[in-house]
């Protein structure tokens, strides 16, 4: 998916084509089909798989740099989107995590490296990689694949925090210290 509600791709015979949408909302639809559709014809999905709906500009966060993300999740029902299962987008809080850190599932840390700020992906985990046979109770059943859309709000890069002046390089992006997130938020259990 490019700028400017462009998508690009390469049939089986290696043929590139180019979409143009009417919307970006069109575009992301779009983007969010194809990554269901890659799902649905996997044998079996043993690893995140990742869809950017929109890039996001500067440099792609790695382990050890702090995020704030607005997120929704979704059970993976019947070869698509199932009921919410837990979303931030309408709340005032956004989840705050440093990715490497283990605080989130692993699918998550896995499917958000190389984000880049402003930017949203798709992510569809399987079980192994989200809550696994043990699920979340009264949220996500056992073994259940789980479908999340995220948005990188804030950016904060583990390199800047160490810069030689003692000041972050990205100190007008950074937010304003935030309480925890709620137990009802996004959490490593």
């Amino acid at each position: 998916v490019q700028p400017n509600n462009y998508s690009t791709f390469y049939d089986d015979q290696r043929q590139n084509w180019s979409i143009m949408f009417e919307s970006e909302k069109a575009a992301m639809d779009f983007s969010k089909q194809v990554c269901i559709a890659k799902c649905n014809s996997c044998p079996v999905l043993d690893s995140v798989l990742c869809q950017d709906l929109l890039l996001g500009e500067g440099q792609g966060v790695e382990g050890g740099d702090s995020v704030e993300v607005a997120y929704t999740g979704w059970l993976f029902q019947n070869n698509g989107l199932g009921q919410v299962f837990d979303s931030n987008v309408n709340k005032e809080k956004l989840l705050r995590l440093k990715l490497g850190s283990g605080k989130v599932i692993k699918g998550w840390e896995e499917g958000m490296m190389g984000m880049k700020k402003g930017g949203r992906r798709y992510l569809i985990i399987p079980p192994a990689w989200a809550y696994g046979a043990q699920g979340v109770a009264g949220r996500v059943p056992p073994d259940s694949t789980v479908v999340f859309e995220v948005e990188l709000r804030r950016v904060k890069l583990a390199k800047e925090c160490s810069a030689s002046d003692g000041l972050s390089v990205s100190s007008r992006d950074s937010a304003a210290p935030s309480p925890v997130p709620s137990s009802d938020g996004f959490s490593a259990d």
